[in-house]
């Protein structure tokens, strides 16, 4: 599919996509339409969003602005003590690279206190910068996580993260030894998957850091052969995917690819970005941006 430019709300309906006017941190109302009107099916689940926090005690560099991280997060668990999601995943890049081991760990220290005031359960997608100078040993135990890719259940709805956080042979990430446009979901983590969507019946959302809709160097590079894992499971109707910073959105073998806005990039009081995904009771997912992350709402 052609990629679509999008503005600040999208809304899919039957094919045709439409565009609303821009938001602000404060709107708290969904896009408008039958899923979201008086007397609509109520949320059946909610899912808190954000990603490429990039932490990091170190100068701006280009639009990123690391120092500038945790105001932005503090607007967004402000937002999600008020929305009370079920759970919240952040999509890759909660830290970005430091010189040293000691460093970096007291960057994922210092920002992952304050994302674990986010009520709920909370679950982290691997990103590259996460795993630069860390391993995924030291950065898992940092957030205290036991995997780096697994399934959960919950409102029933199959949940999936995803890691790709791996070169082309096969070597996972860590310790400077990679380059950041080589993403590979190797053999055995794609057995996995096609084993795991095999082994449920509900419907099923993706988590991913780097991009699974298309080719390119913010794109996994065996990409086309987990879309079709996707896909020929007849499962999964949506992915949330990060690393390229911008909103971005496509929809390719009947599944939805949102990437999100960077919570790291701009300085001022309105950039950055995060979301709130309402799964609703009929299927329908309405995705609520704050800041610079796009509206969305794809009908069942």
């Amino acid at each position: 599919m052609t990629p679509i430019s999008l503005g600040r709300r999208a809304f899919l309906q039957g094919g045709a996509l439409t565009l609303w006017a821009a938001g602000t941190d404060l709107a708290a109302a969904p896009p408008p339409g039958p899923a979201s009107s008086a007397g609509g099916p109520a949320p059946g689940l909610r899912i808190g969003l954000l990603t490429d926090l990039h932490y990091a005690d170190k100068p701006s560099a280009g639009s990123r602005h690391y120092r500038g991280t945790p105001a932005k997060l503090a607007a967004a668990v402000e937002r999600y003590a008020a929305e009370k999601p079920d759970f919240t995943v952040q999509l890759g890049d909660l830290i970005d690279a430091a010189e040293d081991v000691g460093t970096e760990k007291r960057w994922l220290k210092t920002i992952h206190k304050q994302f674990s005031q986010i009520p709920g359960p909370r679950r982290h997608v691997l990103g590259n910068h996460c795993v630069d100078t860390l391993t995924k040993a030291e950065l898992l135990d940092g957030v205290g996580q036991e995997k780096s890719y697994f399934s959960f259940n919950a409102g029933g709805r199959h949940f999936i993260v995803l890691d790709s956080c791996f070169r082309a042979d096969g070597v996972a990430y860590g310790r400077g030894n990679s380059r950041w446009d080589d993403a590979n979901v190797p053999p055995a983590e794609l057995d996995w998957l096609r084993s795991d969507l095999a082994s449920t019946q509900r419907p099923t959302v993706v988590f991913a850091h780097q991009r699974l809709d298309g080719a390119g160097r913010h794109h996994v590079r065996n990409a086309a052969a987990v879309r079709d894992v996707l896909e020929a499971s007849g499962r999964v109707s949506a992915v949330f995917q990060g690393h390229s910073h911008a909103n971005d959105y496509r929809f390719l073998g009947g599944i939805h690819y949102a990437t999100l806005a960077a919570m790291v990039e701009g300085a001022g009081e309105g950039d950055g970005g995060y979301a709130v995904a309402d799964v609703q009771a009929d299927g329908t997912i309405v995705v609520r941006g704050f800041r610079r992350q796009t509206d969305y709402e794809w009908q069942a």
